[in-house]
């Protein structure tokens, strides 16, 4: 199979990268100055072993590619609110055996990308799944838990160790498939534990709950502090409290740790630190947008379906787009300043 990785950056640039390590065949998707220098310099990907260079395939768009392959997996990583454009893009590319395309005068009517090809979503959250699900017929969820960094074009760092990360893979809505586990196989041969799962839904709720604290920590810095622990905790029952009221069943913390051990470890890397998580890198590259719409904004769109007060979650979904929107710097905020803040939203809320 070929794996063309729709967004490499933090997720899609490591797992780009280790697949290729592995031997498999990748191309990665990419724009602006991140794509200039993965075409100048290769993916330069920084992990416990040490700096490695990918000379891949770099496109902007399915264009260069012409017809896609029989074979190939589109890996969406993207940010949750770049999908509909990605889905828009590359649902209709027309996917070939050889010879003309499909739909010229000499070729075979062929078929799209949306009807043939596995679209599998390495994202945070439960939204793009179901968007992806109103254009491809064949759409996979990961859990992907995989501490990764990416600030510097051409430049990704994954400082996990034994493995890389941890990705609970399956088809969405729910069940596997052959497909399914021949993409896990590939993984578990890079560097990843992949575990096939037929409610890999269940998982990503779990996840969803811990990704509250994004908002967090990009608009604060990290939560350690006594008072930022504090406050992620009162996050974090809100969104229990919906995720409970709604029905909605996730995987216990007991699941979690069971599944994840000590298999990625994190190690200091030399030339990267790790500032913080997906949310704080998208405010550190100043990309304009964030994802706490789909994270937070998550918990706050089940808790006014189900009649459940979210009031933090919507303060931090409210400053992460304002942060982002702006050009405000990472953890610019005081947390003092952010938990004066949550008072009155506390009560505005109730």
């Amino acid at each position: 199979m070929r794996y063309i990785i729709i967004g490499a950056g933090a997720v899609g640039g490591t797992v780009g990268g280790r697949l290729a390590q592995a031997g498999h065949e990748v191309v990665l998707v990419a724009r602006g100055r991140h794509r200039a220098a993965l075409d100048d310099h290769g993916l330069r990907l920084r992990v416990p072993e040490g700096e490695l260079t990918y000379r891949l395939p770099v496109v902007d768009g399915p264009g260069p590619l012409g017809a896609l392959r029989p074979d190939d997996v589109l890996m969406l990583a993207v940010k949750t609110q770049d999908t509909v454009a990605a889905l828009e893009t590359w649902a209709d590319v027309p996917v070939t055996d050889g010879g003309p395309a499909p739909g010229s005068p000499s070729g075979p009517a062929g078929t799209r990308a949306w009807e043939r090809l596995p679209l599998v979503c390495l994202q945070n959250g439960v939204e793009s799944g179901r968007l992806a699900l109103r254009r491809f017929r064949r759409v996979y969820g990961v859990c992907v838990w995989l501490p990764s960094t990416f600030v510097e074009p051409g430049v990704v760092c994954a400082a996990g160790t034994p493995l890389t990360g941890v990705l609970h893979l399956g088809r969405l809505p729910h069940g596997t498939d052959g497909t399914a586990h021949r993409i896990a196989a590939d993984l578990e041969a890079s560097r990843f534990e992949a575990p096939v799962v037929p409610d890999v839904a269940r998982w990503q709720y779990a996840k969803l709950l811990g990704n509250l604290g994004n908002a967090l920590e990009a608009v604060s810095g990290p939560v350690t502090g006594e008072a930022a622990r504090e406050l992620y905790a009162r996050v974090r029952a809100e969104g229990e409290a919906v995720l409970d009221a709604a029905g909605i069943a996730r995987a216990s913390a007991e699941e979690q740790q069971a599944a994840r051990g000590d298999k990625v470890t994190l190690v200091p890397l030399d030339g990267a630190q790790r500032g913080g998580g997906s949310s704080w890198q998208s405010l550190a590259r100043g990309t304009g947008t964030i994802e706490a719409d789909y994270l937070n904004g998550e918990i706050v769109l089940l808790g006014r379906l189900y009649g459940v007060p979210t009031p933090l979650n919507e303060l931090l979904q409210q400053l992460a787009d304002r942060f982002a929107r702006e050009g405000r710097a990472a953890g610019s905020l005081p947390v003092a300043e952010l938990v004066r803040m949550a008072g009155p939203a506390v009560r505005q809320g109730g």
